[in-house]
């Protein structure tokens, strides 16, 4: 297991007050209940946390006691942002703090972060609190996006707290509940972006030597070099949401994180068949966000930190033009994993991806199904047989899947073996589209039942175990 590793380095960027300052202190809610409903044992283990007693757990995570020689009083971080491409300066931690920072096994700097807990000089008339809902669904998110291999952030603990919630957008009074999460940083576009618009050059010049230095390694310490590193981050993030069918549906410059670490999850969906125009959030009635427009969003973003750098006097947006080429290497490397197979060189990797969205989008076969029967390629052929979508893939007469499986017949299996395992003995995959979703949370909501979500829970972290790591991803 790994030892805790306390490691408070954000203290050391600003002062404490004034305007230039980057947080709050700030107090949490008093709750009138902690009722643990979700420990993340797997991941506390990895930075030291594995053995808290249940009665710490609480002291720590629904009391919020400073953990040792960590953050004396939580940080509601300050920063601005585009929501939905309007400027906002009258953003921050609304109903979150920054409650500690340690290292992982790695040595890796990783933020311990809340949601729902309390009131903050952020909240804008809010009550800071998050619907027990909204912790259901970001646990659910963070495990499915893990599991395919999407660099995010990690759900730890969540407890319900005994307050009853109003909402506009669901059944209401309803139950509430605060989370903590495990992220590598909180630190955002929209924190630059705060800094560039009140002219304080040297805290933004702080800023980028902090993250260079914390969030990266083998940086020059140059806002140039940051860019880049930032940019290609987040094209990779954006590409392995593509091939999970995952809409965030909220890409705001205040949701992007400059780690390239996808975060923050409110509306989001995961795709039921590939839908380009498909859009998460109710409110998005012009579906900036769609599922289709997500890499032009996130470049958009991009630019708008690139802007903020050049405050520092040099234009970097030169800086931008490898995101497509870091996408589109990113989107077959991930297509390749989903789909257990190796690579066949760039050019047929090329084909492999166009082809596969083309007839995914021309047959509306299930999108989760899909990967799930062709894992392995030709190899998967006989599991095809017996697919509950298995009309989908004849070849006789030159039907859809014809081209398709002409391109497959070029790769072969990168784990063959894993086809044996029982997780692809079954006819369907684990799925996370709203309808999981609303199931897992109606047992809750109806009978206090929580056998359904964590069958969910384990069934997703039986694809991520089979699937297993990207390359070179960090598994914390």
């Amino acid at each position: 297991m790994t030892a805790y590793r306390p490691d408070p380095r954000i203290l050391r960027l600003a002062p404490p007050d004034g305007p230039g300052a980057l947080w709050d202190e700030v107090e949490p809610a008093p709750f009138p209940t902690r009722v643990l409903r979700f420990r993340n044992q797997r991941h506390a283990e990895r930075v030291g946390l594995g053995t808290l007693s249940g009665a710490d757990w609480e002291r720590h995570f629904a009391r919020f006691e400073p953990l040792p020689d960590n953050l004396p009083r939580p940080l509601a971080l300050r920063y601005h942002g585009h929501q939905f491409r309007h400027y906002n300066p009258q953003l921050g931690d609304g109903r979150g703090f920054l409650f500690g920072q340690l290292r992982d096994a790695g040595g890796r700097l990783l933020d311990l972060g809340t949601k729902g807990s309390g009131t903050t000089p952020w909240s804008r008339g809010g009550d800071g609190r998050l619907t027990l809902k909204g912790g259901v669904r970001e646990i659910l998110a963070t495990e499915m996006l893990e599991a395919l291999g999407v660099n995010t952030s990690k759900s730890l603990s969540l407890f319900e707290t005994g307050e009853e919630l109003y909402r506009g957008d669901e059944p209401s009074p309803t139950r509430s509940s605060v989370l903590v999460r495990l992220s590598h940083s909180h630190v955002r576009v929209g924190t630059f972006q705060r800094l560039a618009a009140i002219g304080d050059k040297a805290g933004l010049r702080a800023m980028v030597d902090y993250a260079s230095s914390e969030l990266y390694t083998g940086l020059d310490g140059s806002p140039a070099a940051f860019l880049r590193a930032v940019v290609g981050a987040t094209a990779r993030t954006t590409a392995a949401w593509m091939v999970g069918g995952f809409c965030h549906a909220v890409l705001n410059t205040d949701n992007l994180n400059v780690t390239g670490e996808s975060f923050d999850y409110g509306p989001w969906r995961f795709l039921p068949t590939l839908d380009p125009g498909f859009t998460a959030a109710y409110f998005d009635h012009q579906g900036l966000y769609a599922y289709a427009r997500q890499p032009g969003a996130v470049l958009w973003n991009l630019q708008q930190l690139a802007l903020a750098l050049s405050s520092l006097g040099a234009d970097l947006t030169p800086g931008l033009e490898g995101f497509e080429t870091t996408y589109f290497e990113a989107l077959r490397s991930s297509v390749l994993r989903r789909l257990g197979l190796g690579s066949a060189g760039e050019a047929a990797d090329t084909v492999l991806v166009q082809t596969l969205f083309g007839w995914l989008q021309a047959t509306q076969v299930p999108f989760d199904q899909a990967f799930f029967d062709l894992y392995g390629g030709h190899a998967g052929a006989e599991r095809r047989r017996r697919s509950p979508a298995t009309g989908a893939y004849g070849t006789s007469g030159g039907g859809p899947f014809a081209e398709l499986a002409a391109v497959l017949e070029a790769f072969e299996p990168s784990h063959p073996g894993r086809l044996a395992s029982p997780y692809f003995q079954r006819d369907r995959p684990v799925s996370m589209v709203i309808g999981q979703v609303e199931a897992a949370w109606e047992a809750i909501a109806l009978q206090d039942d929580w056998r359904a979500f964590g069958r969910l829970v384990a069934e997703v972290r039986e694809l991520g175990d089979v699937l297993g790591q990207p390359d070179g991803s960090d598994a914390s």
